[in-house]
């Protein structure tokens, strides 16, 4: 017999053992990966999340592209979202996020870490980046947001505090986080980045007509709330309602520009303005309240 054909039937026949390996064992692992998603969702219905996280992140090291996983984490974060625990709520759909974006509502999940996030913030839930600081005498609410960074108002909505008074030797969660400001004109989306690289939240906004607004990076240099519209000469106060600038304005070092709310929210999403950011009104309140003046602020096209 022709030595060739000797060859490439033993080739051949090597070939499909090593196919039917290959499926043998792809087979094994999917039978062990859904009796690992069955154990996972005993643990959750026995609320012993702690337990379900470790299983699941012990699957997440052999398959971490799973839909099925992702799904599984989302199930978790909600649990730990309704049990009041916040931080690990945060942390789940963080996982999600950055490894499962192949999963169908991976907008929800977004959505929803943008809001655990701000929840927490705006607590008095100390994390790794907050500190519990002690108030000394001549301290006062603007010196210590300038020491760390932060904005008196944050100070103020994490510690419940209606008024500017604080008292010597009191206690205040205090933010030590920086942020950045990203906004995506052809997403007409604004992400708040956390410590250069974390994402905190993303925002829907309106951008420039015609590409308005302008590319580069600028520096939040003024933060005015309820502020008056000076309209080609014309001063429209903050309380009338043909002043389209909404509740609140962070101007840029790029005169004339900055992020600002409105009076027609059923624009915000698309290219409608003159060329600045506009947002809703809650959510540039909530922007403003996190944002200190110096916050570097990136559009691109």
């Amino acid at each position: 017999m022709n030595k060739k054909f000797i060859g490439a039937g033993i080739t051949f026949a090597l070939v499909m053992v090593l196919i039917f390996i290959a499926l043998s064992t792809k087979s094994e692992y999917k039978a062990e990966a859904l009796s690992d998603f069955k154990s996972i969702k005993e643990l959750m219905s026995k609320d012993k999340l702690d337990e379900a996280k470790k299983k699941m992140d012990e699957i997440k090291g052999k398959d971490s592209d799973s839909i099925l996983l992702g799904k599984q984490y989302f199930d978790l974060g909600n649990l730990y979202e309704k049990k009041g625990d916040l931080v690990k709520a945060r942390d789940i759909h963080s996982i999600i996020l950055h490894n499962y974006q192949n999963i169908d509502n991976i907008l929800e999940v977004q959505e929803k870490l943008g809001k655990l996030n701000t929840e927490i913030l705006f607590s008095k839930i100390i994390t790794d980046t907050d500190l519990l600081y002690k108030v000394e005498p001549g301290d006062s609410l603007s010196k210590i947001a300038k020491k760390f960074g932060t904005t008196v108002d944050l100070i103020k909505v994490s510690n419940s505090l209606e008024s500017d008074v604080i008292r010597a030797n009191s206690d205040l969660k205090v933010s030590k986080a920086s942020y950045k400001i990203l906004v995506d004109k052809s997403q007409n989306l604004l992400t708040i980045l956390k410590d250069d690289d974390i994402i905190f939240k993303v925002y829907r906004v309106s951008t420039g007509e015609n590409s308005s607004t302008p590319v580069g990076t600028f520096k939040i240099v003024n933060k005015i709330k309820d502020p008056v519209w000076y309209n080609q000469g014309v001063v429209v106060p903050s309380e009338s309602p043909d002043n389209i600038l909404g509740s609140r304005w962070l101007g840029f070092s790029n005169p004339g520009y900055g992020i600002h709310g409105t009076i027609e929210p059923d624009s915000v999403g698309r290219q409608a303005t003159r060329g600045c950011i506009r947002m809703l009104n809650a959510e540039i309140e909530e922007v403003y309240t996190i944002i200190p003046v110096g916050t570097e602020v990136t559009i691109v096209e």
